[in-house]
């Protein structure tokens, strides 16, 4: 049972993920081994830390193929172990498609590999430099993802092996910014970041075109948290950064992490 000094800080449902990373951080340091991962998105890398910060005689690392990585595995383990990049189980590939006939798009690829029955957390980052795609995913299910990967939507792909080394980079182009809002619901951090009105970013939920942390979310007065990643069907995205107190006013002062579309 994770600690209610850590769950009162956090949604809910999400303390199913803070016990599962209590009980692995139990697991290595009960048997003083290593344990890995899935791959996290950065509000569960947030969670893990606040959880796995609480053991005295366990360490942790963080890796997703690249060090720039947003989705990233966890290596838990003891004193005595010394963590190679091997040791998180990454293999990474190349989407060879028709480039002259065809353009690939994050959603699709996403889409066609958890239409596979891959779940989201088995795969890292989908990454592009405007003509290639690459993707890393668990050494553990490499062979069955590229076995059933064999087209994305309609077009048919190759899926061929990638030495991390020839990863591409991804390039933050995110703008830090800071504002007030009125308070921290999803239809007003919208509404503040990417300067559409307020009822516009409601509509926008409701119709199910905003995901939050990678799952659609239909409710306009869901509060968003530090890390959250929310993003917005044609608009981008933004991410709480850090959350800076009051003003005299009563409003809420946030750091926000904004992507807006066409940026990527």
């Amino acid at each position: 049972m994770v600690d209610l000094n850590i769950t009162q800080h956090f949604r809910p449902e999400e303390t199913p993920f803070l016990e599962s990373v209590e009980d692995m951080c139990g697991q290595a340091q009960n048997e003083y081994r290593p344990i890995l991962t899935d791959f996290m998105n950065p509000r569960e890398l947030y969670m893990f830390e606040a959880v796995a910060n609480r053991f005295d005689s366990i360490s942790y690392q963080f890796f997703g193929g690249v060090k720039s990585a947003e989705m990233k595995r966890g290596l838990i383990y003891p004193d005595y172990f010394e963590p190679k990049e091997s040791d998180f189980q990454i293999v990474a590939y190349l989407i060879d498609y028709p480039k002259k006939f065809a353009t690939l798009s994050h959603g699709q690829i996403l889409g066609s590999i958890m239409g596979s029955g891959i779940n989201r957390n088995v795969v890292g980052d989908i990454v592009t430099d405007g003509d290639d795609w690459q993707f890393v995913c668990e050494r553990e299910m490499s062979d069955y993802l590229t076995s059933q990967l064999d087209k994305v939507g309609k077009i048919k792909v190759k899926i061929k092996p990638l030495e991390l080394a020839n990863l591409i980079t991804p390039v933050d182009e995110s703008e830090e910014t800071t504002t007030t809002v009125a308070s921290l619901r999803i239809d007003a951090l919208i509404s503040e970041g990417f300067n559409i009105s307020r009822h516009h970013a409601k509509e926008l939920v409701e119709q199910k075109l905003v995901k939050l942390n990678w799952a659609v979310n239909e409710r306009p007065d869901t509060e968003i948290r530090v890390l959250d990643v929310i993003s917005v069907r044609g608009f981008g995205r933004l991410s709480i950064k850090q959350i800076d107190g009051l003003t005299k006013k009563g409003k809420i002062r946030v750091s926000l992490d904004l992507l807006k579309r066409g940026k990527k």
